[in-house]
C-alpha cells in the first residue's frame, strides 16, 4: 500500500532532482561534472495548508505542487516513503523557483 503524506502548516514536501549519472549514449559522468552542472533542486511533491498568523489567519504556501525550487545546501527533515527519498521544507528555507 502506498503513503501519500499531507505536509502540515507552512511545510513543502520535496523530491530532489538527481543529476543523471550517464549520457544518453551511455557514457558515464564524473561526479564532479555532474554537480557542478546542476543547481540544488527538487520538484514540490505536496504542501501544507499554511502558517497562522495572531488572529488566527491563514498565511498560504508560496509555492504549489509540481512546481521547481531551488533549495538551500543544508536544513530540510530527510523523509522516506516506501523505495523514494523526500525532504520536507519550511516555506521560508525554499530559495525561490525555477522557470525555464
Amino acid at each position: 500500500m502506498a503513503k501519500r503524506l499531507i505536509p502540515t502548516l507552512n511545510r513543502v514536501l520535496v523530491e530532489k532532482i538527481v543529476p543523471p549519472s550517464k549520457t544518453n549514449a551511455g557514457i558515464l559522468l564524473p561526479e564532479k561534472s555532474s554537480k557542478a552542472s546542476v543547481l540544488n533542486s527538487g520538484k514540490v511533491i505536496a504542501v501544507g495548508p499554511g502558517a497562522r498568523d495572531k488572529e488566527g489567519n491563514t498565511i498560504p504556501v508560496a509555492f504549489k505542487e509540481g512546481d521547481t525550487v531551488l533549495l538551500p545546501n543544508y536544513g530540510g527533515d530527510h523523509v522516506k516513503l516506501g523505495e523514494k527519498d523526500y525532504h520536507l521544507y519550511r516555506d521560508e528555507e525554499i530559495l525561490g523557483t525555477l522557470h525555464d
